[in-house]
């Protein structure tokens, strides 16, 4: 099913570069404690993990609303993790 493959590269994508925004934020502050860039870091690997999961389940009854809701979350939580690194 294509529809599960481009959420799969989309989650991959998102955060994969909400990982890299942070690294380059680090770069260019070097200066500055990176524990606030370190908790983002792992807050986008534990959401790639979870989404993931939830995209590879079995056990769904209705699979439209399902991978909908995924790409939902994913939303969210892509906004909140960009608006932590603005904030950095």
């Amino acid at each position: 099913m294509a529809n599960i493959r481009n959420l799969k590269k989309d989650i991959n994508y998102v955060l994969g570069d909400i990982i890299e925004a942070v690294y380059i934020w680090e770069s260019a502050n070097s200066n500055t404690g990176t524990k606030d860039s370190e908790a983002i870091i792992d807050e986008a690997i534990s959401t790639f993990d979870d989404l993931i999961e939830k995209v590879n389940s079995k056990n769904v009854n209705n699979k439209k609303d399902h991978f909908k809701s995924i790409q939902n979350e994913l939303e969210s939580k892509g906004r909140l993790m960009i608006e932590k690194i603005n904030n950095l």
